[in-house]
């Protein structure tokens, strides 16, 4: 008979803590890229959830990068890369963004 208790052996689930809901909105983005050079330039979100987003923009970034997003709505917002790729689809760059926030998109 094993001591090991049902939660040790079902991996955690690699659901996201709030769901990510499909936008299609402009962002300004503000900071500097991999390579220190400053930026400003404006990205499109195509997902959002409470304490992030996915972006298509150029910036080469890398994860741990800070920038500042400044949606069409409401004030802008500290954020860090959290992983860059490319989609196959159309091949165009995404970066996945955390916003520094505690509340995330509804912070006053």
């Amino acid at each position: 008979m094993s001591d090991r208790t049902n939660s040790e052996t079902i991996p955690p689930s690699q659901r996201p803590r709030s769901p990510r809901v499909p936008v299609n909105f402009t962002v300004e983005l503000e900071g500097d890229d991999a390579d220190g050079r400053h930026f400003h330039v404006t990205a499109e979100a195509v997902r959002v959830s409470r304490g992030g987003a996915t972006l298509v923009t150029d910036v080469h970034a890398s994860a741990g990068l800070s920038l500042r997003l400044t949606p069409p709505f409401g004030r802008a917002l500290e954020a860090e890369v959290n992983g860059v790729w490319t989609d196959e689809a159309d091949g165009r760059q995404r970066i996945g963004v955390r916003l520094l926030d505690p509340n995330g998109w509804f912070a006053e």
